[in-house]
């Protein structure tokens, strides 16, 4: 009956299957709907903590209903302020996830002009595959990377940080790593400063 649409995949229903056949959270369905732009920093840090984030693992909670990361990703990136520990779990979760389906991310990510963003994350995720050895991970996410470039956009953003003071603008035009300023995006995030690789 799910097969055939006859019967409707519950939330409940999804828990159950990907905890009988110990699936991946990528085989998930995302929303019909698309993402939620409207997420607080405890939900999204619980569902961290529920794909397995070490930087939250003191928040696991027992009972977890699994979602799609990629749902997620796109969530934390739409935000319009976003904190630095849930901006740093961003690239890992990419890294953790590398399966996701991006061609549905990209295409949510083109739609709500994110995919500067996505792009300047992504670059940061290939840069901890290359760190922790990992060659075939590294290969495809610069596949993506190149993908999200062509449609790279002009105007100047930040990376979830729409108060960022005048002064901290005008600071990180000039001294902005090269990834960030490629991707139009004012922000000082390196991967030299993510703690914890997938």
């Amino acid at each position: 009956m799910l097969e055939r649409g006859q019967r409707r995949l519950t939330s409940r229903l999804i828990k159950r299957a990907t905890t009988v056949y110990d699936l991946a959270p990528t085989v998930v369905p995302h929303s019909p709907r698309g993402f939620s732009a409207r997420l607080n920093a405890a939900t999204l840090a619980r569902d961290l903590a529920g794909f397995g984030y070490p930087g939250f693992a003191y928040l696991r909670p027992r009972h977890w209903r699994p979602k799609n990361p990629g749902e997620l990703l796109l969530g934390a990136l739409g935000q319009d302020e976003l904190e630095p520990r849930l901006v740093e779990a961003l690239p890992w979760l990419v890294l953790r996830y590398s399966t996701l389906d991006w061609g549905w991310v990209v295409r949510e990510a083109k739609m709500h002009d994110l995919q500067n963003r996505l792009g300047f994350v992504v670059g940061l995720a290939r840069q901890l595959a290359v760190r922790v050895g990992d060659a075939r991970k590294g290969r495809s996410l610069t596949k993506l990377e190149a993908q999200l470039d062509r449609s790279r956009l002009a105007r100047e953003d930040t990376l979830c940080r729409a108060s960022l003071p005048e002064p901290e603008r005008r600071w990180l035009t000039e001294h902005r790593p090269e990834a960030a300023k490629h991707w139009n995006l004012l922000t000082d995030w390196t991967a030299d400063a993510l703690r914890y690789a997938a």
